[in-house]
């Protein structure tokens, strides 16, 4: 049963903006005690977009804390790995010393913030994000529903380290997502992409996770915020 959030309709200017570990926070906290808490990591502080998009498909109460000024190609990435088109960045690999930091700082900062202990906390990000919140799984049992929006599933032996490692908690739910063109390309890295999601899909739900593969319209960078924001509501009703 859906329960309605008292801070409906109100407007943006209601968002907090806090700094926790060097890191600005956007935070949109529900009226009601007890709401659910979603983290998402964000790359072009988009959290406001999401935060309306999740309370235009639902009615359940919750709290986004929208997390800014990533180093993305190094916190989000579980391990060293070399560009994939000519002129990027390589991925470095810092995502470990970020989730140190992230659960043993910013989360319990916002907590801080909150009027009562959230239900459940749940972990959310697109592309790179995607990813850190799968993997997440396997350094920490803090999040309980996970929210993965064309994640970067194609990243070099994070199928086969996902398939092979064990988690530290398995959570309640994931959701995993992707747009029916990520993968048609002449990349042959980002052509495993959708192979490597559907089989992280069937590896969960073969463990008796509740999971959902949703595949949208567009490519990589088509409505992210909307889908986004299907992922987070779709955890949030799980």
């Amino acid at each position: 049963m859906k329960t309605t959030d008292t801070m409906e309709g109100l407007p943006s200017n209601t968002a907090q903006l806090i700094e926790t570990a060097g890191k600005p926070v956007r935070l949109f906290p529900s009226a009601r005690e007890g709401a659910p808490l979603v983290v998402l990591h964000t790359v072009q502080d988009e959290g406001e977009s999401v935060w309306r998009a999740v309370r235009s498909i639902t009615g359940t109460a919750f709290t986004l804390a929208a997390i800014g000024g990533l180093r993305w190609n190094d916190e989000m990435s579980p391990w060293p790995s070399p560009p994939i088109f000519k002129g990027d960045a390589p991925c470095t690999g810092g995502a470990d010393a970020y989730l140190g930091t992230l659960t043993e700082t910013i989360v319990p900062g916002i907590l801080e913030r909150l009027p009562g202990k959230p239900a459940c906390l749940a972990l959310a990000g697109y592309s790179l994000a995607g990813l850190f919140a799968v993997y997440a799984l396997y350094r920490t049992g803090m999040f309980s529903r996970i929210a993965s929006a064309s994640g970067s599933f194609w990243y070099p032996d994070f199928l086969a380290f996902a398939q092979t490692h064990a988690m530290a908690k398995p959570p309640e739910c994931a959701y995993f997502s992707l747009g029916d063109k990520e993968a048609k390309t002449r990349n042959r890295i980002l052509q495993t992409v959708e192979e490597n999601t559907r089989a992280l899909h069937q590896l969960y739900s073969q463990a008796g996770i509740t999971t959902r593969f949703e595949l949208n319209p567009g490519n990589h960078f088509q409505n992210a915020p909307e889908r986004m924001a299907k992922g987070i509501a779709w955890v949030l009703e799980g």
